[in-house]
């Protein structure tokens, strides 16, 4: 069949280096930043510290997320299962305030690669920052998901300084809410350094640290005269100094919240350095889907943005940069994804899982070194759900080597060859009806089959 039907790889993994130490490692996960907001990617925001990872190991060209929306991208990114896959059908965001998503979260039975290097290669793990994977109940915390350390919001943005989802206290330490002042991005970066500071005096096993920034996604503010919550831009007028030539207002307010947190991450590689930890610890800088133009961002010259299937909301930045493991300077082409993450961990992590194991991605470690994007052909499936209070619809995509079938509920269905139109400009279905039609047929299909698997067990 020239189009598989089952999007479903059962691995095992052997370590990349016989004898070797396994490596720390650090994922830096970041919001709403595009491809276009990161300085080493064409982007006039200068990214120092991003762009120095990738300067010290290796800048991808073709990384997909597993989503293009919040809530389902992280569930990928974690699972190592596409979201289509996830019991509550977690294809939306989860809305911080909705009834409608009152006990969607992750499930217990869904699990976390938090949960596989903690129980399995006794990694200590944290997740400093952002969940956005349930919220609502102490059960649905991410201590109770294979994180050791939890400090951080659970909702999908909050105040930048007050930590609160308009009037709501939205800022944990494990599942105590706790009252903060200053910045977000400053206490999420002092949390970091606090966490790797501690442990390095005192711990010896390998550690795994989520770093979720919750920048440059905007603030949600409180406006008391509509009693109501409110979508704010939140940089500090320090941060607007350095960017005052972005003559646009918006996109000058999100490039000064994205300088914030590139110093934030400039400071974090500072303390591996400082720690002596640098040399074995694999630090990977990726964003969780496209920008939003309508708050700054920017996926140019792609097409499409945050919550769309086309390429801008997808292609995300990622860098990686792991000393001990990963040559300097390279530029890599090859056609991943977040949910490639999980079994490149446990690969490197040492860690065999069971040969029933379900994931959907393929270990990212072949491609630190030259393995060609040639090598394997890959397929990827998206969906997004609808969202009647964000007032969206349904998505579906589907890649199969270099060709993607779409299908957008504002302007219909297309076929594309990215090889030769990267930023989807010809549209094909009309050229190539048969290969349409089995890209489509395909992409309905690997749905239904997802959708069996999404129960529990």
């Amino acid at each position: 069949m020239l189009f598989p039907r089952i999007f479903l790889f059962l691995l095992g993994f052997t370590v990349i280096t016989s004898g070797a130490e396994r490596p720390n490692i650090l994922l830096i996960f970041t919001d709403d930043q595009g491809i276009n907001d990161v300085g080493c990617y064409g982007s006039e925001i200068p990214t120092p510290n991003i762009d120095r990872i990738g300067a010290e190991g290796i800048q991808f060209r073709n990384f997909y997320s597993a989503s293009s929306i919040c809530t389902p991208s992280r569930f990928g990114l974690l699972t190592g299962r596409n979201p289509i896959r996830s019991q509550d059908q977690l294809l939306s965001a989860l809305m911080f305030m909705s009834d409608e998503h009152k006990g969607y979260s992750i499930k217990s039975h869904e699990t976390t690669i938090a949960e596989v290097l903690r129980d399995k290669g006794a990694y200590d793990t944290a997740l400093i920052g952002k969940w956005h994977l349930g919220h609502g109940d102490e059960s649905m915390l991410p201590h109770h998901r294979g994180f050791n350390t939890f400090i951080g919001h659970t909702g999908g943005c909050i105040d930048f300084f007050t930590m609160t989802y308009g009037i709501i206290p939205d800022w944990y330490h494990q599942s105590e809410v706790v009252s903060e002042n200053g910045y977000a991005t400053e206490l999420i970066t002092e949390e970091a350094i606090a966490f790797i500071s501690r442990r390095n005096h005192k711990r010896t096993e390998p550690f795994f640290l989520y770093l979720a920034y919750n920048a440059p996604h905007f603030g949600k503010g409180y406006s008391p005269s509509d009693e109501a919550p409110v979508n704010l831009m939140q940089p500090q007028a320090a941060e607007l100094k350095r960017v005052d030539f972005i003559e646009d207002k918006i996109r000058r307010e999100f490039a000064a919240m994205t300088v914030s947190l590139d110093d934030g991450i400039g400071r974090v590689l500072d303390c591996l350095e400082e720690h002596k930890l640098k040399e074995n610890t694999l630090v990977i800088f990726l964003t969780d889907h496209g920008g939003d133009p309508t708050y700054g961002g920017s996926n140019l010259p792609l097409r499409g943005d945050k919550a769309t299937l086309f390429e801008g909301g997808l292609r995300v930045p990622c860098l990686m940069r792991w000393p001990a493991g990963i040559k300097g300077g390279q530029e890599s082409s090859a056609v991943l994804t977040s949910l490639d993450l999980f079994p490149g961990f446990c690969q490197l992590a040492d860690i065999t899982l069971p040969n029933n194991w379900p994931l959907d991605g393929l270990s990212f470690i072949p491609y630190l070194n030259g393995m060609s994007e040639a090598t394997v052909t890959r397929e990827f499936l998206w969906q997004t759900g609808s969202h009647a209070e964000l007032g969206r619809k349904s998505w579906l995509a589907y890649r199969a080597g270099d060709m993607k079938y779409l299908n957008s509920p504002q302007d219909g269905e297309f076929l594309f060859n990215l090889a030769n139109d990267p930023n989807e400009k010809k549209n094909l279905k009309e050229q190539k009806p048969e290969l349409f039609e089995k890209m489509k047929q395909a992409a309905l299909d690997g749905v239904a089959v997802m959708r069996e698997s999404a129960v529990a067990p």
